[in-house]
């Protein structure tokens, strides 16, 4: 069976890039899907223009919450495997099949594009979230029992077993995308690799947390994940049916 992909781009306000990077997508190869997450200027009206599938939330749910909108419409439109790229443009469409030869290669469940394996380290970032990245690698190390150099990537693709999972329960709140995602990949057996990647600095556009809160949540992560055994054991899964075939 022809594996189908579906590169997820969750956006906010990202009208001055988020038509390009659609257009290097499309240029790849990959069918594009821009998730508005609330936005207050013209980027649905962008991605609809370049061609995009356009995904508009009423509200800003963060990015967990517009992946999950993403995965659900995957799943319900007969893709099997998805790619999250940025709207800001600091991943690289032509990287996408580097991912996916790895997944390939390895038989994983997830591929992370990391900026630090094998020693990279050009992405600039501050001593502060340097330090945080490390203890958020160390904890998802843990959890999955393999290292992981940039547990905070949000380039990353996820193959069937987890897409249906994340599709029915994602964490939303800040960093949860990333580190939470990797615990629960991690506790539900899941396979998860890394490949080296280059990300360029943004380019237009704002952050979505300063040092101050992305320090606040690195230990509120921290403090989930612990916690994520009782949550899980309470929680519930909505069972969700592809539609459509293969390609």
């Amino acid at each position: 069976m022809t594996r189908r992909v579906l590169i997820l781009i969750p956006a906010l306000n990202e009208e001055a890039t988020v038509g390009g990077v659609i257009a290097r997508v499309q240029g790849a190869g990959f069918d594009a899907c821009v998730i508005d997450d609330g936005c207050t200027d013209r980027t649905a009206h962008v991605a609809r223009s370049a061609g995009a599938a356009v995904l508009s939330l009423p509200s800003n749910l963060g990015v967990g919450g517009a992946l999950r909108c993403g995965f659900r419409y995957a799943l319900l439109n007969g893709y099997d495997t998805v790619v999250q790229v940025d709207a800001d443009d600091q991943h690289d469409p032509a990287a996408i099949d580097r991912l996916l030869a790895t997944m390939d290669e390895t038989g994983a469940d997830m591929v992370v594009g990391s900026r630090f394996l094998d020693g990279r380290g050009s992405f600039a970032v501050s001593r502060t979230r340097r330090v945080a990245m490390r203890v958020l690698a160390w904890r998802v190390r843990a959890a999955l029992g393999t290292p992981i150099t940039d547990a905070s990537s949000g380039f990353r693709a996820i193959g069937p077993r987890l897409l249906m999972r994340f599709a029915s329960d994602y964490p939303t709140e800040y960093l949860g995308d990333t580190v939470e995602a990797l615990v629960i990949a991690g506790r539900e057996g899941a396979t998860v690799v890394e490949c080296a990647v280059e990300m360029a600095p943004r380019t237009a556009g704002v952050a979505s947390a300063g040092v101050v809160a992305s320090t606040w949540y690195v230990l509120r992560v921290l403090l989930a994940v612990e916690l994520m055994p009782r949550r899980a054991r309470g929680g519930s899964h909505t069972a969700l049916t592809p539609q459509g075939g293969s390609r």
